[in-house]
């Protein structure tokens, strides 16, 4: 089956995120996010999954470990379990990424 969001999960986050569920498995997840300008997640950490963003359109702001990293559209960066982060959008446009997570990370979070 094709995947795309129109056929996809979607569910909302945050103050006016949207997510849709491309891949939705006991082992592997798949989201494409869309975050408005100004928004961000709660910073956490995940206790067994590794994750994967890549931005598909945007700037991301992703504060990791205590280091700050701006990713451009085509960019990626892996999260190893256990390690703190926070994603923000501090541009004036939609930040629109992937985020592959393995094995899935929802109820897996801890806030840091």
């Amino acid at each position: 089956m094709i995947v795309s969001k129109s056929n996809s999960e979607h569910y909302k986050w945050g103050d006016g995120c949207d997510g849709w569920h491309l891949v939705k498995t006991h082992a592997l997840s798949v989201i494409q996010e869309r975050v408005p300008s100004g928004c961000e997640e709660i910073r956490h950490y995940h206790q067994k999954s590794e994750q994967f963003f890549f931005v598909l359109a945007g700037i991301a702001s992703l504060e990791v470990n205590g280091q700050e990293n701006e990713l451009q559209a085509e960019q990626g960066i892996h999260i190893e379990a256990g390690v703190p982060h926070q994603l923000r959008n501090d541009q004036k446009f939609d930040l629109i990424f992937l985020v592959t997570s393995v094995p899935p990370s929802h109820g897996d979070r801890v806030d840091a």
